[in-house]
This record gives C-alpha cells, sequence and structure tokens, in this order.
C-alpha cells in the first residue's frame, strides 16, 4: 500500500470518525434539552402560558442545534468535494526516446 492510499485511508476514518462524534454531540444535547423542558414543565404545574413558553424554548434550542449541524455539516462535505476536484492529477511522465545511432 503506497503512502497516499494510507493517507486517504486515515482521512476517510478521521471524516467516519467526526461525523459520528459529531452526531452523537448534537444527540445528546438535543436529549438533555428534552429532559430539562420536561423536567420544567413537570415541576410548574399547571400554568399553561410558562409551559407553553418552556417548550417554545426547548421547540428552537432542539430545532436550531440540529440545523446548525446539519449545515455545518453540507458545507464541509461541499468544502471537501470542491477541494479534491481541484487537486492537481498526477501526470504521468514520458521519458523522450534518443534516436538510435545507425
Amino acid at each position: 500500500m503506497s503512502r497516499d492510499e494510507a493517507r486517504a485511508m486515515r482521512d476517510v476514518e478521521l471524516e467516519k470518525d467526526r461525523a459520528r462524534y459529531g452526531l452523537l454531540a448534537v444527540v445528546v444535547s438535543n436529549l438533555a434539552i428534552s429532559g430539562v423542558a420536561i423536567f420544567g414543565v413537570w415541576r410548574l404545574g399547571g400554568d399553561k402560558s410558562v409551559i407553553v413558553g418552556v417548550l417554545t424554548a426547548a421547540f428552537t434550542a432542539v430545532s436550531s442545534m440540529t440545523t446548525a449541524y446539519l449545515g455545518i455539516k453540507a458545507v464541509s462535505n461541499t468544502v471537501k468535494s470542491m477541494a479534491q476536484e481541484r487537486a492537481p492529477h498526477p501526470q504521468p511522465t514520458t521519458v523522450p526516446q534518443q534516436p538510435s545511432g545507425n
């Protein structure tokens, strides 16, 4: 295996890890926000206007967190694909043939 192939494999594994742990961070954050909202609604006991405010804030936080992650991931993927398209491709070198001495 050449160095370029090994580097490409490391880059792919790094991108997989970034995607996996980024998604994990978003899911854990969304669960934490949901948990705090549920606890807040439970502790408020029945004041409808405050419950609506808490649930609205929680929904906004969850949707903002998820949208930010997906937006950043989409831009990152686009930039990476553009960089790969612009990368110089190795050209095969040809050795000029010398005329044979007749």
